[in-house]
Formats: C-alpha cells, sequence, structure tokens
C-alpha cells in the first residue's frame, strides 16, 4: 500500500489541494461517445451522431428487446 501511495501521491496531493476536482466526468463523456461510435453503424450521417452525444436526456443506453 505504501509504495502505490508513493508512486500516486501527486494525484493524490493534487485532488485534495483543487478541492476534489477529478476527471471522471471527461472520462463518462468520452465512454459515451465511444459506445455512440459503436451503436452508429446504422445512422445515415454524423450529424446525427453529434446530436446523439449532446442529448444526454434522451439517451438509452440499454437495447430494446
Amino acid at each position: 500500500m505504501v509504495k502505490t501511495i508513493r508512486k500516486r501521491i501527486e494525484g493524490l496531493l493534487a485532488f485534495w489541494k483543487h478541492k476534489g476536482l477529478t476527471n471522471a466526468r471527461q472520462e463518462g463523456f468520452n465512454n459515451k461517445i465511444g459506445w455512440l461510435t459503436r451503436q452508429a453503424y446504422g445512422y445515415r450521417d454524423e450529424a446525427y451522431l453529434y446530436i446523439k452525444i449532446y442529448d444526454p436526456p434522451h439517451l438509452s443506453t440499454q437495447k430494446e428487446l
């Protein structure tokens, strides 16, 4: 555990220094884009993909049976 803390001490201190700021939101957004592009084989154009990326309230990550 000590080795892990020593390796990551810079990031841990930055977390506290910047009041808990993380890149979790950006990681989630990137995952959403990746998921949408994997599902986008049937999309006719890129504009529709961009609309889906910026329309999170209507995004469903589950396929209907």
